[in-house]
Protein backbone atom coordinates (compact mmCIF):
# COMPACT_ATOMS: atom_id res chain seq x y z
CA UNK A 1 0.00 0.00 0.00
CA UNK A 2 1.11 3.58 -0.07
CA UNK A 3 0.29 5.71 2.85
CA UNK A 4 -0.04 9.66 1.92
CA UNK A 5 -0.19 11.89 5.01
CA UNK A 6 -2.04 14.97 5.04
CA UNK A 7 -0.14 18.39 6.63
CA UNK A 8 -0.88 21.75 7.19
CA UNK A 9 0.92 23.52 4.26
CA UNK A 10 2.17 26.80 5.38
CA UNK A 11 1.57 28.71 2.11
CA UNK A 12 0.78 32.23 0.57
CA UNK A 13 -2.04 33.89 0.95
CA UNK A 14 -4.29 34.02 -2.53
CA UNK A 15 -3.02 37.59 -3.49
CA UNK A 16 0.34 36.53 -3.64
CA UNK A 17 0.62 33.01 -5.14
CA UNK A 18 2.07 33.80 -7.75
CA UNK A 19 4.79 36.04 -6.44
CA UNK A 20 6.04 33.76 -3.97
CA UNK A 21 6.29 31.08 -6.10
CA UNK A 22 9.57 30.14 -7.92
CA UNK A 23 11.70 27.68 -9.62
CA UNK A 24 14.69 26.24 -8.12
CA UNK A 25 17.78 28.53 -7.17
CA UNK A 26 20.09 27.00 -9.33
CA UNK A 27 17.50 27.07 -12.38
CA UNK A 28 18.27 31.05 -12.75
CA UNK A 29 21.04 32.55 -14.71
CA UNK A 30 23.01 34.87 -12.28
CA UNK A 31 21.37 38.24 -13.68
CA UNK A 32 17.73 37.44 -13.56
CA UNK A 33 18.52 36.06 -10.06
CA UNK A 34 19.40 39.64 -9.10
CA UNK A 35 16.82 41.39 -11.33
CA UNK A 36 14.02 38.81 -9.59
CA UNK A 37 15.55 39.88 -5.88
CA UNK A 38 15.43 42.97 -6.42
CA UNK A 39 11.50 43.51 -8.41
CA UNK A 40 10.14 41.26 -6.07
CA UNK A 41 9.78 41.64 -2.39
CA UNK A 42 7.25 38.45 -1.84
CA UNK A 43 9.82 36.12 -4.14
CA UNK A 44 10.53 32.55 -2.18
CA UNK A 45 13.99 33.27 -3.65
CA UNK A 46 14.44 35.79 -0.73
CA UNK A 47 13.76 32.78 1.73
CA UNK A 48 16.41 30.53 -0.19
CA UNK A 49 19.07 33.32 -0.89
CA UNK A 50 18.55 35.01 2.30
CA UNK A 51 21.56 37.24 2.08
CA UNK A 52 20.95 39.20 -0.95
CA UNK A 53 20.86 42.46 1.03
CA UNK A 54 23.49 42.13 3.08
CA UNK A 55 27.09 42.98 3.35
CA UNK A 56 28.19 40.65 6.00
CA UNK A 57 27.64 36.49 4.01
CA UNK A 58 27.29 33.29 5.57
CA UNK A 59 29.67 30.58 3.98
CA UNK A 60 27.34 28.38 1.55
CA UNK A 61 25.70 25.46 2.71
CA UNK A 62 26.83 26.18 6.72
CA UNK A 63 24.82 26.14 9.23
CA UNK A 64 25.03 30.10 9.74
CA UNK A 65 23.46 30.26 5.89
CA UNK A 66 20.76 28.04 7.01
CA UNK A 67 19.44 29.76 10.05
CA UNK A 68 19.25 32.61 7.85
CA UNK A 69 17.26 30.94 6.04
CA UNK A 70 15.22 30.17 8.97
CA UNK A 71 14.96 33.72 9.85
CA UNK A 72 13.42 34.83 6.85
CA UNK A 73 10.86 32.19 6.45
CA UNK A 74 9.85 33.23 9.78
CA UNK A 75 9.96 36.59 8.66
CA UNK A 76 7.61 35.94 5.52
CA UNK A 77 5.33 34.27 8.57
CA UNK A 78 5.55 36.87 10.51
CA UNK A 79 4.75 39.92 7.77
CA UNK A 80 2.06 37.46 6.88
CA UNK A 81 3.03 36.71 3.17
CA UNK A 82 2.57 32.77 4.48
CA UNK A 83 0.22 31.51 6.92
CA UNK A 84 -0.48 28.49 7.80
CA UNK A 85 -3.63 26.13 7.40
CA UNK A 86 -5.79 25.12 10.88
CA UNK A 87 -6.14 21.52 9.47
CA UNK A 88 -4.22 18.86 7.86
CA UNK A 89 -5.41 18.52 4.47
CA UNK A 90 -3.97 16.85 1.04
CA UNK A 91 -3.47 19.05 -2.10
CA UNK A 92 -4.18 18.85 -5.46
CA UNK A 93 -1.77 20.37 -7.91
CA UNK A 94 -2.00 21.00 -11.61
CA UNK A 95 0.52 22.03 -14.15
CA UNK A 96 -0.60 22.89 -17.49
CA UNK A 97 2.15 23.10 -20.19
CA UNK A 98 0.99 23.70 -23.73
CA UNK A 99 -0.96 20.76 -24.53
CA UNK A 100 0.27 18.70 -21.71
CA UNK A 101 -1.71 19.04 -18.04
CA UNK A 102 -0.39 17.50 -15.40
CA UNK A 103 -2.48 16.45 -12.25
CA UNK A 104 -1.44 15.34 -9.21
CA UNK A 105 -1.46 15.07 -5.51
CA UNK A 106 1.07 16.99 -2.73
CA UNK A 107 1.05 15.21 0.24
CA UNK A 108 3.39 13.49 2.94
CA UNK A 109 5.30 9.72 1.73
CA UNK A 110 5.98 7.57 4.23
CA UNK A 111 9.90 7.41 5.68
CA UNK A 112 9.18 3.68 6.53
CA UNK A 113 7.61 2.61 3.04
CA UNK A 114 10.76 4.55 1.56
CA UNK A 115 13.53 2.22 3.97
CA UNK A 116 11.33 -0.87 2.71
CA UNK A 117 11.82 -0.40 -0.65
CA UNK A 118 7.87 0.62 -1.49
CA UNK A 119 8.95 3.75 -2.64
CA UNK A 120 11.63 2.20 -5.23
CA UNK A 121 14.93 4.23 -6.65
CA UNK A 122 17.03 4.25 -9.68
CA UNK A 123 19.26 6.80 -8.85
CA UNK A 124 22.49 6.62 -7.23
CA UNK A 125 23.30 9.64 -4.37
CA UNK A 126 26.31 11.33 -2.69
CA UNK A 127 26.69 11.17 0.39
CA UNK A 128 28.04 14.91 0.97
CA UNK A 129 24.44 16.21 -0.36
CA UNK A 130 22.70 13.67 1.75
CA UNK A 131 24.12 14.88 4.95
CA UNK A 132 24.24 18.83 3.47
CA UNK A 133 20.48 18.50 2.83
CA UNK A 134 19.23 16.46 6.06
CA UNK A 135 21.20 19.63 8.04
CA UNK A 136 19.75 21.99 6.07
CA UNK A 137 16.22 20.40 6.79
CA UNK A 138 16.81 20.19 10.63
CA UNK A 139 18.11 23.85 11.23
CA UNK A 140 15.34 25.35 8.73
CA UNK A 141 12.19 22.80 9.95
CA UNK A 142 10.65 23.10 6.45
CA UNK A 143 10.77 21.41 3.42
CA UNK A 144 9.51 23.50 0.22
CA UNK A 145 10.69 21.47 -3.15
CA UNK A 146 8.51 18.20 -3.06
CA UNK A 147 9.54 14.76 -4.11
CA UNK A 148 8.29 13.55 -7.57
CA UNK A 149 6.90 10.28 -7.01
CA UNK A 150 4.88 8.44 -9.97
CA UNK A 151 2.36 5.41 -9.35
CA UNK A 152 0.68 2.74 -11.37
CA UNK A 153 -2.20 3.90 -13.18
CA UNK A 154 -5.46 4.24 -11.02
CA UNK A 155 -8.56 4.65 -12.96
CA UNK A 156 -10.40 5.31 -9.30
CA UNK A 157 -7.54 8.34 -8.41
CA UNK A 158 -8.11 9.73 -12.15
CA UNK A 159 -11.64 9.99 -11.50
CA UNK A 160 -11.75 11.34 -7.80
CA UNK A 161 -9.07 14.00 -9.26
CA UNK A 162 -11.74 14.75 -12.07
CA UNK A 163 -14.50 15.55 -9.67
CA UNK A 164 -12.56 17.43 -7.44
CA UNK A 165 -10.53 19.76 -9.37
CA UNK A 166 -14.46 20.94 -11.65
CA UNK A 167 -14.48 23.47 -8.45
CA UNK A 168 -12.74 26.82 -8.43
CA UNK A 169 -9.12 26.42 -7.47
CA UNK A 170 -7.94 27.64 -4.62
CA UNK A 171 -4.68 29.01 -6.61
CA UNK A 172 -4.79 30.17 -10.62
CA UNK A 173 -1.72 32.03 -12.13
CA UNK A 174 0.32 31.76 -15.15
CA UNK A 175 3.95 32.18 -15.25
CA UNK A 176 6.39 33.58 -17.69
CA UNK A 177 7.36 30.40 -18.91
CA UNK A 178 4.02 29.86 -20.45
CA UNK A 179 3.23 27.46 -17.24
CA UNK A 180 -0.16 27.08 -16.05
CA UNK A 181 -0.47 26.60 -11.73
CA UNK A 182 -3.65 25.63 -9.89
CA UNK A 183 -3.89 24.53 -6.50
CA UNK A 184 -6.84 23.25 -4.65
CA UNK A 185 -7.29 22.18 -0.39
CA UNK A 186 -8.89 19.11 -0.37
CA UNK A 187 -11.80 19.01 3.03
CA UNK A 188 -11.33 16.35 5.58
CA UNK A 189 -13.84 14.26 3.61
CA UNK A 190 -11.94 14.14 0.36
CA UNK A 191 -8.49 13.85 2.39
CA UNK A 192 -9.93 10.96 3.83
CA UNK A 193 -11.58 9.40 0.38
CA UNK A 194 -7.66 10.34 -1.50
CA UNK A 195 -5.74 8.62 1.10
CA UNK A 196 -7.85 5.24 0.89
CA UNK A 197 -7.70 5.51 -2.86
CA UNK A 198 -3.73 5.28 -2.44
CA UNK A 199 -3.48 2.35 -0.02
CA UNK A 200 -4.65 0.48 -3.24
CA UNK A 201 -1.18 1.75 -4.54
CA UNK A 202 1.50 -1.30 -4.29
CA UNK A 203 4.27 0.89 -4.97
CA UNK A 204 5.59 4.32 -5.75
CA UNK A 205 8.53 5.77 -7.87
CA UNK A 206 10.51 8.10 -7.10
CA UNK A 207 11.01 10.09 -10.67
CA UNK A 208 12.88 13.22 -9.29
CA UNK A 209 14.28 13.81 -5.67
CA UNK A 210 16.67 10.92 -5.05
CA UNK A 211 19.02 13.48 -2.43
CA UNK A 212 15.63 14.36 -0.60
CA UNK A 213 13.91 11.92 -0.31
CA UNK A 214 17.70 10.45 1.32
CA UNK A 215 17.75 13.35 3.12
CA UNK A 216 14.27 13.05 4.61
CA UNK A 217 14.94 9.40 5.89
CA UNK A 218 18.35 10.06 7.34
CA UNK A 219 16.45 13.37 9.38
CA UNK A 220 14.01 10.74 10.19
CA UNK A 221 16.70 8.46 11.37
CA UNK A 222 17.76 11.79 13.76
CA UNK A 223 14.52 12.75 15.20
CA UNK A 224 13.36 8.89 16.08
CA UNK A 225 12.45 10.45 19.33
CA UNK A 226 10.52 13.09 18.15
CA UNK A 227 7.11 13.57 19.69
CA UNK A 228 5.71 14.93 16.17
CA UNK A 229 4.60 12.99 13.00
CA UNK A 230 5.49 15.22 9.98
CA UNK A 231 9.32 13.66 10.12
CA UNK A 232 7.86 10.35 9.79
CA UNK A 233 7.00 11.37 6.19
CA UNK A 234 8.43 13.47 3.24
CA UNK A 235 7.16 15.66 1.23
CA UNK A 236 6.18 14.54 -2.25
CA UNK A 237 3.89 14.96 -5.28
CA UNK A 238 2.24 12.08 -6.50
CA UNK A 239 1.27 11.61 -10.29
CA UNK A 240 -0.12 9.29 -12.42
CA UNK A 241 2.96 7.56 -14.63
CA UNK A 242 0.51 8.07 -17.36
CA UNK A 243 0.32 12.28 -16.81
CA UNK A 244 4.36 12.40 -16.47
CA UNK A 245 6.71 13.32 -19.28
CA UNK A 246 10.09 11.69 -19.70
CA UNK A 247 12.64 13.30 -22.36
CA UNK A 248 15.92 12.32 -23.27
CA UNK A 249 19.24 14.10 -21.41
CA UNK A 250 21.67 14.55 -24.21
CA UNK A 251 25.56 14.48 -24.22
CA UNK A 252 27.81 17.50 -24.88
CA UNK A 253 31.64 15.82 -25.18
CA UNK A 254 34.42 18.42 -25.97
CA UNK A 255 36.74 16.38 -27.43
CA UNK A 256 37.39 13.46 -29.72
CA UNK A 257 40.00 12.08 -28.11
CA UNK A 258 42.65 12.21 -30.78
CA UNK A 259 40.57 11.07 -33.72
CA UNK A 260 39.99 12.80 -36.76
CA UNK A 261 36.22 12.72 -38.03
CA UNK A 262 37.23 10.55 -40.28
CA UNK A 263 38.61 8.21 -38.05
CA UNK A 264 35.84 8.72 -35.37
CA UNK A 265 33.50 8.27 -37.79
CA UNK A 266 34.86 4.85 -38.80
CA UNK A 267 35.12 4.02 -35.30
CA UNK A 268 31.68 4.41 -35.04
CA UNK A 269 30.76 2.56 -38.12
CA UNK A 270 32.40 -0.74 -35.88
CA UNK A 271 29.49 -0.80 -33.58
CA UNK A 272 26.96 1.38 -35.27
CA UNK A 273 25.27 1.86 -38.91
CA UNK A 274 26.52 5.09 -39.58
CA UNK A 275 24.26 7.33 -41.99
CA UNK A 276 24.35 11.23 -42.86
CA UNK A 277 21.62 13.18 -42.38
CA UNK A 278 20.36 16.10 -44.49
CA UNK A 279 19.26 18.16 -41.58
CA UNK A 280 18.98 17.46 -37.63
CA UNK A 281 16.25 15.65 -35.82
CA UNK A 282 15.83 13.42 -33.01
CA UNK A 283 16.19 9.59 -33.10
CA UNK A 284 13.03 7.52 -34.43
CA UNK A 285 13.15 4.56 -31.96
CA UNK A 286 14.86 3.01 -29.47
CA UNK A 287 18.44 2.15 -30.01
CA UNK A 288 18.85 4.78 -32.61
CA UNK A 289 21.60 7.75 -31.70
CA UNK A 290 21.57 10.82 -33.30
CA UNK A 291 24.68 12.59 -33.43
CA UNK A 292 25.77 16.28 -33.87
CA UNK A 293 29.70 16.87 -35.56
CA UNK A 294 31.26 20.00 -36.99
CA UNK A 295 28.22 20.98 -38.81
CA UNK A 296 27.12 17.64 -39.76
CA UNK A 297 24.26 15.19 -38.50
CA UNK A 298 24.62 11.66 -38.51
CA UNK A 299 22.32 8.65 -37.34
CA UNK A 300 24.41 6.40 -35.27
CA UNK A 301 22.07 2.55 -35.30
CA UNK A 302 22.90 -0.08 -32.61
CA UNK A 303 23.92 -3.17 -34.21
CA UNK A 304 22.70 -5.81 -33.28
CA UNK A 305 25.57 -7.36 -31.17
CA UNK A 306 25.71 -4.07 -28.91
CA UNK A 307 21.75 -3.73 -28.10
CA UNK A 308 20.84 -7.58 -27.57
CA UNK A 309 21.30 -7.09 -23.47
CA UNK A 310 17.95 -8.15 -21.39
CA UNK A 311 19.79 -6.25 -18.71
CA UNK A 312 17.51 -3.14 -17.47
CA UNK A 313 21.04 -1.13 -17.33
CA UNK A 314 22.96 -2.26 -19.78
CA UNK A 315 19.75 -2.27 -22.57
CA UNK A 316 19.64 1.47 -21.99
CA UNK A 317 20.66 3.27 -24.61
CA UNK A 318 22.32 5.91 -22.14
CA UNK A 319 24.28 2.99 -21.05
CA UNK A 320 25.25 1.87 -24.52
CA UNK A 321 26.60 5.28 -25.48
CA UNK A 322 29.04 5.07 -22.29
CA UNK A 323 29.95 1.68 -22.64
CA UNK A 324 30.64 1.74 -26.67
CA UNK A 325 31.07 5.24 -27.09
CA UNK A 326 32.63 7.69 -24.59
CA UNK A 327 34.65 5.10 -22.73
CA UNK A 328 36.06 3.16 -24.49
CA UNK A 329 36.50 5.84 -27.88
CA UNK A 330 36.51 9.31 -26.12
CA UNK A 331 38.28 8.14 -22.83
CA UNK A 332 35.33 9.37 -20.12
CA UNK A 333 35.15 6.70 -17.64
CA UNK A 334 33.12 8.60 -15.03
CA UNK A 335 30.44 11.01 -15.90
CA UNK A 336 29.97 12.51 -12.78
CA UNK A 337 33.28 13.65 -12.86
CA UNK A 338 34.61 13.98 -16.29
CA UNK A 339 35.15 17.85 -17.50
CA UNK A 340 35.02 16.69 -20.76
CA UNK A 341 31.55 15.97 -20.82
CA UNK A 342 28.31 17.98 -20.08
CA UNK A 343 24.42 17.51 -20.63
CA UNK A 344 21.58 19.02 -21.59
CA UNK A 345 17.97 17.98 -21.13
CA UNK A 346 15.59 17.77 -23.82
CA UNK A 347 13.16 20.32 -23.24
CA UNK A 348 16.06 22.83 -24.49
CA UNK A 349 15.77 21.06 -28.06
CA UNK A 350 18.19 20.44 -30.75
CA UNK A 351 18.87 24.20 -31.02
CA UNK A 352 21.17 23.62 -27.56
CA UNK A 353 23.39 20.74 -28.87
CA UNK A 354 23.91 22.85 -32.57
CA UNK A 355 24.45 26.12 -30.25
CA UNK A 356 27.06 24.49 -27.82
CA UNK A 357 29.16 22.46 -31.05
CA UNK A 358 28.73 25.50 -33.12
CA UNK A 359 30.13 27.68 -30.46
CA UNK A 360 33.14 25.35 -30.06
CA UNK A 361 31.81 24.18 -26.95
CA UNK A 362 32.15 20.56 -28.09
CA UNK A 363 33.43 18.73 -30.49
CA UNK A 364 30.46 16.80 -30.38
CA UNK A 365 26.92 16.82 -29.33
CA UNK A 366 24.65 12.93 -28.82
CA UNK A 367 20.84 13.14 -28.88
CA UNK A 368 19.46 9.99 -27.12
CA UNK A 369 15.80 8.41 -27.84
CA UNK A 370 13.69 9.27 -24.78
CA UNK A 371 13.59 6.39 -21.94
CA UNK A 372 10.64 4.85 -21.09
CA UNK A 373 8.99 4.58 -17.85
CA UNK A 374 8.61 0.87 -18.02
CA UNK A 375 12.58 1.29 -18.23
CA UNK A 376 12.75 3.23 -15.14
CA UNK A 377 10.45 0.88 -13.19
CA UNK A 378 12.65 -2.11 -14.36
CA UNK A 379 15.58 -0.88 -13.07
CA UNK A 380 13.84 0.15 -9.92
CA UNK A 381 12.29 -2.96 -9.35
CA UNK A 382 16.02 -4.94 -9.35
CA UNK A 383 17.60 -2.20 -7.60
CA UNK A 384 19.86 -0.99 -10.05
CA UNK A 385 21.15 2.10 -10.73
CA UNK A 386 20.84 4.03 -14.22
CA UNK A 387 23.46 5.91 -15.35
CA UNK A 388 23.64 9.85 -14.42
CA UNK A 389 21.78 12.01 -16.29
CA UNK A 390 18.96 9.32 -17.77
CA UNK A 391 15.97 11.24 -17.65
CA UNK A 392 14.55 14.91 -17.90
CA UNK A 393 11.14 14.60 -16.03
CA UNK A 394 8.28 17.05 -16.07
CA UNK A 395 6.65 18.39 -14.18
CA UNK A 396 9.17 20.53 -12.92
CA UNK A 397 7.23 21.89 -9.45
CA UNK A 398 7.96 25.30 -7.92
CA UNK A 399 8.99 25.79 -4.43
CA UNK A 400 6.80 28.15 -2.13
CA UNK A 401 3.47 26.67 -2.47
CA UNK A 402 2.49 24.12 0.06
CA UNK A 403 5.25 24.43 2.47
CA UNK A 404 5.84 21.11 4.76
CA UNK A 405 6.09 21.84 8.36
CA UNK A 406 8.79 19.79 9.73
CA UNK A 407 8.53 19.74 13.46
CA UNK A 408 4.73 18.92 13.62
Amino acid sequence: MAEIHPFKAVRPTRDKAHLVATRPLASYKKHILKAKLEDNPYTFLHIIHPEVDKTTKTKHNSPERFQAVKQRFELFLKDGILFQDQTPSIYIYRQTKGKHAFTGVIAGASIAEYNNNLIKKHEATLTSREEMFTNYLDIVGFNAEPVLLSHEPSDEIEAFLDVCTKVRPEYEFSTVDYVKHELWVLDSQQTATIQQLFEKIPALYIADGHHRSASSARLADKLVDSPFTNPRFFLSFLIDERRMRILEFNRLVKTLNGYTIDSFLAKLSESFDVTLLAEGRNPLYEHELTCYLKGTWYSLTCKAEICSSKDPVASLDAQILTDVILSPILGITDLKTDQNISFVSGAEGLKAVVSAVDKGLAEVGFVLFPIRMEQVKAVADHQLIMPPKSTWVEPKIRSGLTIYNINE
